[in-house]
């Protein structure tokens, strides 16, 4: 069955960095869109950044452009977000889901992981 594994969180300042990672099992990788959604307390879940099969393309959220990078190992079956210049409004359990470049993700999520910005 499919897995998705995430991991890389922790509590960081503003303006810190994280590089989150998200290990993928039970289809084949290579030939999904991938995606990094985030969910804040009270609020609902919301795509942050969305990339092809290949890692050409890659769209983001308008409030974390220009911070945010998202990319992928298609070897490894590992999907990256790279976070810089983290706000306290960034502070969410951020899961990565099955496709989302093109339409909605696959309904299959894991467990998440929670990034703190706070000082």
């Amino acid at each position: 069955q499919v897995q998705l594994v995430e991991s890389g969180g922790g509590l960081v300042q503003p303006g810190g960095s994280l590089r989150l990672s998200c290990v993928a099992s039970g289809f084949i990788f290579r030939f999904n869109s991938m995606s990094w959604y985030r969910q804040a307390p009270g609020k609902e879940r919301e795509l942050v950044a969305s990339i092809t099969e290949l890692g050409d393309n890659s769209k983001y959220a308008n409030s974390v452009k220009g911070r945010f990078t998202i990319s992928r190992d298609n070897a490894k079956n590992t999907l990256f977000l790279q976070m810089n210049s983290l706000k306290p409004e960034d502070t969410a359990v951020y899961y990565c889901a099955r496709g989302g470049y093109y339409s909605q993700p696959y309904d299959s999520w894991g467990q998440g992981t929670q990034v703190t910005v706070s000082s």
